[in-house]
């Protein structure tokens, strides 16, 4: 029985693969619109600069330590590590042999100048709406760059994710090439914020769920998701009571795209990295553009929880005897925070995510807002992971989330063990 159960099991995986095998085949080298450099290569060069810091593709295509742009950074993904691609102009590692239509392929259909798969890690699914010119500027900035001989790391994927035959499949279950469409019953700044957001952005692919095999349902685009492997919670976009703007000032979104600060919040961990790379270089008009599309997103199909699991007695005393120690001076003995340098604890909707992780994650490891030009010195919140163990953070977080009006469900000792 045994013998005849792993037969059958082959061959389905041979049937996969050979599926897999058949859309490869099928979609192999996609016809490409026409395009190619504009004449003022100058000027290409320095859109397309503006371009990489919008896509912050320095972030992901530099190693730490590395030279800008030469790749082999690790990204840990649920099915292995790949290694980001050398994008400087070396004819051998990296895109010097490139034409603009290669590199349009690439994000256009995520397929290599040889026409192979790449991986959706590198998010081609949203670098797909991208348009032409902006692809063809961007390949000029890239193509301007010092060459670098890097040679580039090949992913280390478990079977069968690393196959051919298996990226085949996702794509026929995931990716459609997909323009994104002017709205003409919405403003041009709208417009332009959907696309910086959307596309050159990829907001989504932090801030969106995603199945077992990684794929972003289009209806739940911009709703929030716990970021694989980084053990991040990137909050929704569209809900009010996790990260959604539609009811905030204006100038406080603005000012948090700006500079990371707001006098409703300030970004920490990953977006703060996103506003030190990327949205603080972009132009005033394009942060403006990005607001209006954020605060017109459709509303989240997450309700605010309407219970939340109280502490027990005991753990809340403990919780108030660390904040006193360790917390009170910044923070405020009400949790008020003190403007312009430590964020108020109070009515403070991070504090209150369904999903506890930033919160743990700040404690053990730090938080440090962005270098900014508009907030060039931050203060930042030193890590306590040597000074308070799993008992003593689960207790202080639950202190916070359950004291001055805040109602979210306490933390327990576990939650702590797990996150470290």
């Amino acid at each position: 029985m045994r013998r005849l159960l792993l037969r059958l099991l082959a061959l389905s995986v041979l049937g996969l693969l050979m599926l897999g095998g058949w859309v490869v085949w099928l979609n192999r080298m996609p016809p490409l619109e026409p395009g190619g450099l504009p004449a003022d290569a100058a000027q290409a060069r320095l859109r397309g600069a503006y371009l990489a810091r919008a896509g912050n593709c320095a972030a992901c295509h530099t190693r730490p330590g590395g030279l800008p742009y030469a790749g082999g950074r690790a990204i840990e993904t649920p099915f292995g590590t790949v290694f980001s691609s050398n994008l400087t102009p070396d004819r051998i590692h990296g895109l010097g042999a490139w034409s603009a239509d290669d590199f349009w392929r690439a994000l256009r259909h995520g397929q290599s100048r040889d026409g192979r798969w790449l991986s959706p890690a590198f998010p081609y699914t949203s670098y797909s709406l991208m348009q032409r010119q902006d692809s063809d500027d961007l390949y000029a900035f890239l193509s301007g760059l010092p060459a670098v001989a890097q040679a580039n790391r090949p992913a280390a994927l478990r079977f069968p994710f690393d196959t051919q035959a298996a990226l085949g499949l996702w794509r026929a279950l995931y990716f459609r090439p997909a323009t994104l469409a002017t709205r003409p019953d919405k403003s041009p700044s709208w417009n332009r914020g959907a696309y910086l957001v959307r596309a050159l952005g990829h907001c989504g692919d932090c801030h969106s769920p995603r199945s077992a095999l990684g794929g972003i349902a289009s209806d739940d685009l911009l709703d929030g998701s716990l970021m694989p492997m980084r053990d991040w919670y990137a909050p929704s976009l569209r809900a009010p009571h996790e990260a959604g703007v539609s009811d905030w000032p204006r100038d406080q979104v603005l000012a948090l795209l700006g500079t990371g600060m707001a006098a409703r919040g300030s970004v920490l961990g990953p977006m703060a990295e996103i506003v030190q790379g990327s949205t603080q270089h972009l132009s005033a008009d394009d942060r403006a553009a990005m607001v209006d599309y954020l605060q017109d997103l459709p509303a989240s199909r997450q309700p605010r929880p309407a219970q939340y699991r109280p502490a027990a007695p005991g753990l809340l005393a403990r919780g108030q005897e660390v904040y006193e120690q360790h917390c009170k001076d910044c923070h405020g003995a009400q949790g008020q925070g003190a403007p312009g340098a430590y964020p108020p604890l109070a009515g403070n909707r991070a504090v209150e995510l369904k999903i506890p992780q930033n919160l743990i994650k700040v404690v053990i490891e730090g938080g440090f807002a962005p270098v900014t030009t508009g907030n060039p010195r931050p203060y930042g919140m030193p890590p306590f992971s040597h000074q308070l163990d799993d008992g003593d953070i689960a207790a202080v977080l639950s202190y916070v989330r359950q004291s001055w009006g805040n109602r979210a469900d306490a933390v327990t000792a576990n939650d702590v063990a797990r996150a470290r």
